[in-house]
């Protein structure tokens, strides 16, 4: 493997689950195969290419916390070439709070199963909206190589082949509480190298999230 574009297509055994998701406070629950999460990825790749006209360089800032959709976004950049950044980005994905000011603002609602807004976001695009009626399947017609830019974030610039480079494989379910974009892009990477899968938990105490992990037979990070 040698670009990050390939980490979906490697898996063993689609059919199993790669991203699970919990709120606490409101109950929901969404687990993602990795056959689903393709699907997701695919979608969003073909909105990203064919309304946005996103290619390799690219810069695209995720103002997401960590949740199941977020783990769709760092793929779908990858997929098609673009990095995740924390500035100079020229799209802005923001969550229910619309808080982006890119010369492309979109925002999720983050309601259950992606779901869109109530009432149209005023100056962004609404994901829920756009994004579902898009392709299924994604071929680039300009993949990414292993030097495109992957990640920008903190003030430390990496390419895809750096992040294959430095991720190490997640073989087991882990269950983690939500963290930074930089945290939450090594985690999918590696679930996806090592054939792991994650549980994020938001909005839980330490007792809760031990009860999750014995539910889910996860080992907690």
């Amino acid at each position: 493997m040698k670009t990050l574009d390939q980490l979906l297509r490697a898996a063993s055994d689609p059919s199993q689950p790669l991203i699970t998701y919990y709120d606490l406070v409101t109950g929901e629950r969404v687990e993602l195969s990795t056959t689903t999460t393709a699907n997701w990825v695919a979608k969003t790749s073909n909105f990203l290419v064919d309304d946005l006209e996103v290619e390799p360089g690219t810069r695209i800032r995720v103002g997401l916390p960590s949740h199941w959709l977020t783990m769709v976004w760092i793929l779908s950049a990858w997929n098609v070439g673009a990095a995740l950044v924390d500035h100079d980005a020229t799209i802005g994905v923001s969550g229910p709070e619309l808080e982006a000011d890119e010369p492309h603002r979109l925002a999720a609602s983050l309601r259950p199963l992606g779901g869109r807004f109530v009432e149209a976001p005023t100056g962004f695009v609404d994901l829920g909206a756009e994004v579902p009626g898009h392709g299924d399947h994604f071929v680039a017609l300009d993949p990414p190589s292993p030097d495109t830019l992957a990640l920008d974030l903190d003030g430390t610039p990496r390419s895809q082949a750096d992040v294959l480079a430095s991720t190490p494989a997640v073989s087991e379910r882990l269950v983690v509480t939500p963290g930074s974009l930089s945290r939450d892009a090594d985690l999918i990477a590696g679930a996806c190298l090592g054939g792991g899968s994650l549980v994020v938990v938001a909005s839980a105490t330490p007792e809760q999230i031990a009860a999750v992990a014995q539910q889910e037979g996860g080992v907690p990070a």
